[in-house]
This record gives C-alpha cells, sequence and structure tokens, in this order.
C-alpha cells in the first residue's frame, strides 16, 4: 500500500532546479492517481524515526495541506475528500500520527500535532474519532516529557481547530485539568510547562463553564499568574499573553483579580525583560478596550438590557497606572523611527495611555500634564520626546473644553519644536502630535477653533518646511496636513483660511512625490494623501487651480505608462496613486457645472490613460484606476457611452477575476455608477453583464464578501432599463429568493456572521427596489405579481427576527412603499394580508432615526393610494 518516497521528498528540496521541479512534478502525479496511498505513504514517512529529518517534515508539511485550504470553495472539497476515504486507511493514518506524538524528534512531533488537530477539525464535527480526545489524555500522565509536552501542544491546536460546541463539556473538563496540570510550577519540564500554557490560551473559549464556577475559576487563575512569575522568560510571557485573552474572553469575571493582576504587570512592567514587558502594557489596553466597548454600546447607561457591566477598573486604578506608563515613555530605542515594523516598550505605553484617554476622558490630563511640564525643555532628547509623545497620546478622550486651552498654549511651542530641535525622535513625535491636535480639535463642529487667521500662515509654513526633513519627519508633516485640510471639508463653498496658500500647499505636495528617497516611510502615499485631502476641501476660489493640476497628473501617469515594467512595486503602487489623486479630482470638479465644463476637455485623454492601467499586472492599481472610471462615468453622464466599447472588455474581466475578490467588488460597484450614467444606453451590454454576474453569484470560488453588491447591481441594472429588464426575471429572481430564505434565519450567529447577514439582506433589498421602480408605470408591471407574495413573506421574517440594522430597515419599509408604488392595487390586498407589514410601519413611522422615519411616510402614502383603490 505504502510507496517509498523519501527520494522525492529530499529531490524536493534539493538546490538544483530541475531535480526539484521533477520531484515536485511526481509528487503531484501520485497524489492525483491514487490519493490514499498517498496520504497513506506521507503519514508512514512522518511516523518513521529511521527517516531523514527534512523528508519527515515536508511529509507532514504536504499531508496538512492536504486537510486544509485559505479558500473556502478549497476547504470544503478537502473536507469531502477525506471523509469519503476508506475507514480503515484512515484509522491507519490516525495511528501513524499518533504514534507520531511520541518521537524523539520535536520536528516531527511538533508537525503531527498539527495534523492531528486538522483531522480533528474534520472528524470530530461529524461526529468521528471519538476516542481522540481520551487517547490524548492517557498520554498526558505517561512519562516521558517530549510525548506529554507534544500531547499538551495537540489539545491546544484542537481547541483553535474546532468550535466548542463539538467537545462536550466532561471532555473539556478534563482536557483543562490536564492543560491546568501541566502549567503547574510543581512540573519540572519547562517545555511541558509551556506547552500547557499556550494550549490553555487556545482552550479559553471551551471555559465558559469552568469560569462560571468560582472554585474552578480561582485555581485557574492562580496558575496562571504564578506562571507569569517563572524563571523561564517563554513561560513568563506565554502566562502574560494569557492574561490578555483572559481579559477580553472573560472581562465580567475578572473583579477579584485585578489589584493581584497590577501588581503582577506594575513589576513586569518595570523589571522584566521586553517581551514580557510588553504582553504585561498589552492587558491593560485589552481592560481599556473592553471599557471602551461597553461605554459606547450603553452610553454609561447600565440598565437591565447592558449583558456585561462596566466595572470601571482603568478609572480606579488611574492614579497607579498613569505613572506606570509615563515612565515607559522614556525607554525609547534609537532606531525606532527608522524601522516600520518596530513595536517597543515605549510605543507599547505611548498606545496604552492613549487608550486610557479614552476610556476615562477628562481625569487623566491632569495626571499626565505635571510630566509633560517637567519634561517638555529637558536637555536629554529622550525626556522631551516622552513629553511630546504623552501630549499627543492623551487628544483623543477628554473633552475639547479640557484640551482647547491646553493646545492654544502649546501650538507655537510645537511649531517651534519641529523646526528647531536638533533631535530626529523629536521632531517625529512632534510632527504626528500636530496631526492628533487638527484631528481630534480642529473642524468645523468645535467652538473655539485653534486655527485661527492669525496662526494659519506660521502653521502651513512649518508644515511645509517640514516637508523637507528626513522621510519619517515628512510623512507626519504630510499626515499632519491632511487633517489640517480635512477640518475645513465642511466649510462648502465659503472661503477656507487655506486658500490663500493653496498653489504653495499643492506645489510642496508634488514636490515630496518626487523625493528620490519618497519610498521610504510611506512617505509618496501621505503625501498623495494629503493632495487629495487639500483638493477635496477646496472651494469655488482654489477651483482654476485644480483644474491646472489634471494635466500635471496626467502627465505623471503617462510616464509611469511609458516605463512601465511589468514587474516594479513601485511603478504599481505609484500608478494606483495616481489614478487615487485623478479619481478625486474628477469627483470635485464634476460636482459643479463651471468646472464640470473645464475639465470635460480632458476626459477622453484620461479614459485612454485609465485604460492603459489594466495592461498592468497589479490589483492595487486595477481597483484605483476602476474607481476612477467610476468617478468619470459619474460626471460625464450619457456622454460615457462612447467609451463603452473599449471598457466594456476590461469590465467583464473585472468581474470575472475571482482571485483579487477587491477588485471584482469594485468592479461591480462601477457597474451600478455606469448604469446611472447611461440609463438605458447601457441596454447592449445588459446580456454579458448579467450572465457575467449570474455565474459569480453560483460560483463557490467567489469570496461572500462580493454578492451583497452583486444583488445590488441587479436593482441598478433594472432602474437603469426599466421594463427591459423583463427577460432576466427569471434568472434572477430566484437567485433573490432563495438568498432570501438563507439571509432570513440567524439565531445564534456571531457578530461577523450577524454584520454579513445584514449586508446581504441590504444587497437583495436593493434589488427588489430598483427592479420594481424600474417596472413602474410599465404596462408589463403585471409580470412582478406572482414575486410579490415572496417578497413580503421577506419582509415578514426580517420583521419577526428584530436583528436587522437601521439600514436593513431603511431599504426593507422602502422596498414595502415600491411594491405598493408600482403593483398598485394589486398588491393592496396582499399587504393587507402580510403578517407584520401595518406593525413594521408603525414602528417605523416613530423611530428616532429620520432616514427610516421618512422611508416611511413615503411608504405608507404609497400603501394608502394602493389599498383606497
Amino acid at each position: 500500500m505504502a510507496m517509498e518516497v523519501t527520494q522525492i521528498l529530499l529531490n524536493a528540496q534539493a538546490v538544483d532546479g530541475a531535480l526539484r521541479k521533477q520531484a515536485e512534478e511526481n509528487l503531484k502525479q501520485f497524489q492525483e492517481q491514487n490519493l490514499p496511498s498517498f496520504l497513506f505513504s506521507l503519514a508512514g514517512e512522518l511516523a518513521n524515526d529511521d527517516k531523514p529529518a527534512e523528508s519527515r517534515k515536508l511529509a507532514g508539511l504536504i499531508l496538512k495541506n492536504a486537510l486544509d485550504a485559505k479558500e473556502q470553495h478549497r476547504k470544503i472539497e478537502f473536507v469531502q475528500r477525506w471523509l469519503a476515504l476508506d475507514p480503515t486507511l484512515k484509522a491507519q493514518i490516525k495511528a501513524f500520527l499518533l504514534r507520531t506524538l511520541s518521537s524523539p524528534s520535536l520536528d516531527a512531533r511538533s508537525t503531527a500535532s498539527q495534523v492531528i488537530a486538522k483531522v480533528a477539525g474534520i472528524e470530530l464535527p461529524h461526529k468521528q474519532w471519538p476516542e481522540l480526545i481520551g487517547s490524548l489524555l492517557s498520554n498526558v500522565h505517561q512519562l516521558p516529557a517530549p510525548t506529554r509536552q507534544a500531547t499538551l501542544e495537540t489539545l491546544g491546536y484542537i481547541c483553535e481547530e474546532v468550535s466548542p460546541d463539538v467537545v462536550d463539556q466532561e471532555h473539556v473538563n478534563k482536557i483543562l485539568t490536564a492543560v491546568v496540570q501541566g502549567m503547574n510550577s510543581t512540573e519540572e519540564n519547562n517545555d511541558v510547562r509551556l506547552a500547557a500554557i499556550k494550549a490553555l490560551y487556545n482552550a479559553l473559549g471551551f471555559a465558559q463553564a469552568n469560569f462560571s464556577n468560582d472554585m474552578e475559576r480561582d485555581y485557574i487563575m492562580r496558575i496562571v499568574c504564578e506562571a507569569t512569575q517563572s524563571p523561564e522568560l517563554k513561560i513568563r510571557r506565554a502566562a502574560f499573553e494569557c492574561l490578555v485573552a483572559i481579559s477580553s474572553t472573560y472581562y465580567e469575571k475578572l473583579a477579584h483579580y485585578i489589584q493581584d493582576i497590577f501588581n503582577i504587570t506594575a513589576k513586569a512592567v518595570k523589571e522584566d525583560e521586553e517581551p514580557v514587558a510588553l504582553q504585561a502594557i498589552e492587558f491593560w489596553s485589552s481592560i481599556c478596550d473592553e471599557e471602551i466597548d461597553i461605554l459606547e454600546e450603553y452610553g454609561g447607561d447600565f440598565s437591565g438590557d447592558s449583558d456585561v457591566p462596566c466595572f470601571y477598573f482603568i478609572k480606579q486604578a488611574l492614579s497607579f497606572l498613569v505613572p506606570m506608563l509615563l515612565e515607559t515613555l522614556l525607554k525609547q530605542e534609537e532606531d525606532q523611527d527608522q524601522d516600520e515594523g518596530a513595536w517597543n516598550i515605549a510605543m507599547a505605553g505611548g498606545t496604552c495611555l492613549g487608550l486610557v484617554a479614552r476610556t476615562v476622558g477628562d481625569d487623566i490630563v491632569a495626571l499626565v500634564m505635571p510630566f509633560i511640564e517637567e519634561n517638555i525643555t529637558k536637555q536629554d532628547w529622550r525626556q522631551r520626546e516622552a513629553a511630546t509623545y504623552a501630549f499627543g497620546s492623551i487628544l483623543e478622550g477628554p473633552s475639547p473644553d479640557k484640551l482647547v486651552p491646553l493646545v492654544n498654549m502649546a501650538l507655537n511651542f510645537m511649531l517651534s519644536a519641529l523646526m528647531k530641535d536638533p533631535n530626529n525622535h523629536v521632531k517625529d513625535t512632534t510632527a504626528w502630535t500636530l496631526g492628533r491636535m487638527f484631528e481630534f480639535l480642529h473642524g468645523s463642529a468645535l467652538d473655539t477653533p485653534i486655527i485661527t487667521p492669525a496662526n494659519c500662515q506660521q502653521i502651513i509654513t512649518v508644515l511645509v518646511q517640514s516637508m523637507k526633513d528626513v522621510p519619517n519627519v515628512a510623512e507626519k508633516a504630510c499626515g499632519a496636513l491632511y487633517f489640517l485640510a480635512q477640518g475645513y471639508e465642511d466649510a462648502g463653498s465659503s472661503s477656507s483660511p487655506l486658500t490663500p496658500f493653496f498653489q504653495e500647499i499643492v506645489q510642496a505636495l508634488l514636490n515630496v512625490t518626487h523625493r528620490e528617497d519618497a519610498g521610504e516611510s510611506r512617505l509618496r502615499t501621505a503625501a498623495y494623501e494629503a493632495l487629495n485631502e487639500v483638493v477635496r476641501c477646496s472651494n469655488d476660489e482654489t477651483a482654476p487651480m485644480v483644474v491646472q493640476l489634471v494635466p500635471v497628473i496626467m502627465l505623471e501617469l503617462h510616464q509611469t505608462l511609458e516605463n512601465q515594467v511589468s514587474s516594479d512595486e513601485r511603478q504599481n503602487e505609484l500608478q494606483g496613486l495616481l489614478c487615487g489623486c485623478l479619481q478625486v479630482i474628477i469627483q470635485k470638479l464634476g460636482s459643479s457645472e463651471p468646472t464640470k465644463y473645464h475639465f470635460m476637455q480632458y476626459a477622453d485623454q484620461i479614459m485612454g490613460l485609465f485604460l492603459r492601467v489594466f495592461a498592468s499586472r497589479s490589483a492595487t492599481a486595477h481597483e484605483e484606476a476602476m474607481l476612477a472610471i467610476g468617478a468619470l462615468a459619474y460626471a460625464t453622464g450619457a456622454d460615457f457611452a462612447k467609451y463603452m466599447t473599449e471598457f466594456y472588455k476590461y469590465l467583464e474581466m473585472g468581474l470575472q477575476n475571482f482571485e483579487d475578490y477587491q477588485v471584482c467588488a469594485i468592479t461591480v460597484g462601477v457597474v451600478g455608477d455606469v448604469c446611472r450614467a447611461l440609463e438605458e444606453k447601457i441596454l447592449p451590454y445588459c446580456d454579458g453583464i448579467m450572465t457575467q454576474l449570474l455565474k459569480d453569484l453560483s460560483s463557490n470560488q467567489l469570496h461572500r464578501s462580493v454578492k451583497p453588491p452583486i444583488f445590488s447591481c441587479f436593482g441598478d441594472i433594472a432602474l437603469a432599463i426599466g421594463e427591459n429588464f423583463e427577460k432576466y426575471l427569471i434568472y434572477a429572481m430566484p437567485m433573490l429568493q432563495s438568498a432570501a430564505e438563507l439571509s432570513a434565519h440567524t439565531a445564534g450567529a456571531d457578530d461577523d456572521m450577524t454584520e454579513y447577514t445584514n449586508s446581504l439582506r441590504n444587497g437583495i433589498l436593493e434589488a427588489y427596489s430598483g427592479i420594481f421602480q424600474g417596472f413602474k408605470g410599465s404596462p408589463k408591471t403585471q409580470l412582478l405579481l406572482p414575486y410579490a407574495p415572496h417578497v413580503l413573506q421577506f419582509l415578514d421574517s426580517l420583521y419577526m427576527e428584530k436583528d436587522m440594522d437601521d439600514v436593513v430597515t431603511k431599504t426593507a419599509i422602502g422596498v414595502l412603499g415600491d411594491l405598493a408604488d408600482t403593483l398598485g392595487n394589486s398588491a393592496g390586498h396582499l399587504i393587507q394580508q402580510s403578517v407584520s407589514s401595518k406593525d413594521f410601519l408603525k414602528e417605523c413611522l416613530s423611530s428616532d432615526d429620520h432616514l427610516i422615519k421618512e422611508s416611511a411616510e413615503w411608504a405608507k402614502l404609497a400603501i394608502s393610494r394602493a389599498i383606497s383603490f
């Protein structure tokens, strides 16, 4: 049965390319021709201690990849494939895997752990391999430490792989007992102890019942806290990671332990090595996240309906917590600004301080100000940087009343530091802090502006000057300018204080994009983001300058296309940024008649450039070009028809792009833009578009997030072509009906699923709405009558489920109105028979949300017309 695979597996890792390719080909053929024998041979290789480590490791890896895949459709296929194998063969493979847990080779044991978990992930939900947990638990008490370590690791992976409801409580109790015993300080082997802690981390979701029992919870918490004191660094770190996970999973059970945890974390932050100290800070960041969520959800009103009360742990610990965090800000690293992925104790402390500010608001200010005042002018750069970082960190959370006076005092000092401080770190953090000031304390909503005609010129001068500084400082200066411009977004066409400096700002940002080092520190991206924001907030006065920007950006895009090297990352990124910039300009100029007229002279050339971008192989550039074309369609209206013959093939390519599903989703959105622009002129292309959309919906390869926009797109098409949608009804309506049935019943879904379901419902309802409105007033409205009962049934079921969000509620009540409006008295008696239409309408009429109320009032009118006929 087994084949000799050792040599092939070794060849597959050979340095010689030809040998490697041949071996990969052999493995592929073997798998396709005889899968059972292939899997059996791999499991045998992994289990055989006489085989070379390299071939065993690869055998395990290939075996694991034959059981699981990232893409949902392949995962389903692999699961079905495994379940269909001969039970005797599967039993032999599983026996090999369990045997490998006792292998002397650490690599082999670890690989076997992962493969066992993958098999468990398939079989346990199907009530297969019931003896697995029992046989693993009997291993935990066997003597050799390596076997115990591998077994605990396996239990951890299984908990990560399966959902808690497939393991019965008796087994959960036994797993936790074994894990907690393995964590105990009496366990002499550090590898076993570490594996046990990591297993507990993965098993926390299973421990609901155990955490509700005081004695069991006390015991688990004591063992975890003891492990934070282990002499072994890895164990301390893993124990703190466990505490962080407990803080978010069982926040409501922590009150009894919080004082002890504070003492443990404070000691770790002060004295322990960085990996441990970082996790200790993370614990408090996690508590902040929990409390921010609770306070946002219930607005501080803990009536009977709040699941979890807020214990105000942060507020209670504030006077100890803040000094501890301020202390960490002084532990910067010399090169932290240069490395994008840098994360150290000073950054973690500042991030946590920011979360504390959002949790407790005004209370933090008095605790942090003395630190800032004491350090901001010190000789040592670390003290100046820490003071600036502390100030920037607390700008979100406290009220403007509390912060504006402080910011007004600090602004001049900060601008001067950004220009003159000798230290790069201090300048970097100062520019970031200015950005935070403009983000949170500047804008039309605030009574006292921090930016006035008196200081505006100085602010612009400093930021423009700082854009010439080293990349990391220049990038933060661009960010500050972005928020400065954003604050004037609601100013409308009235003059903004930025108007006099518009030309200078735009020129400075374009100069940044041409810097030799613009690729470092996200600098080029930050400059384009700021440029886009400045254009978005421009007004009638500066419109002529925006028009002048069009040929400049077009020329840059043209140059990137002329020098196209297909695999050049930088080139592709730049094309994406330039298309994004043109999109913003098109939206801006297209939104008012006088500027639209000036802009139209460039439309043909711009469209030509966008079409050339599709020749590159970059998904990012495709997305941006597609979005920009959507904006162009909106701006040019019916004139867009002249581009359709050329554009259609790229539209079809986008709709077929399952791999880069974001491109597919954006293309679906652009179909909607084009429908709105062309109206019935889209008709010649509808057969092709509808065929592709229906294919997308029936494919199990397409990411589920693309399906809701496809349904909305049906509505856009129907609105554009009216009664001509008739020939698509027999395909579209059954699709909508089956999706509606799926999305109506969602009891027990998690937050992600609920959110997805609501977006799906909204897409379905938008389709119905577009179809009803499209047919309105046509002699063919009767074609929709057979579908009306189902639509009403769908609305009933949504109303009964009681888990619609506001967006769905508004669309749903709108559909009820559309149905009445289009079908008139034919729909009247159906609506009267409907279970919940009356209650639903009544509820929406008294809604606090004025959009829902508005939709409901319109629906009421349409329904009363339909019924009174």
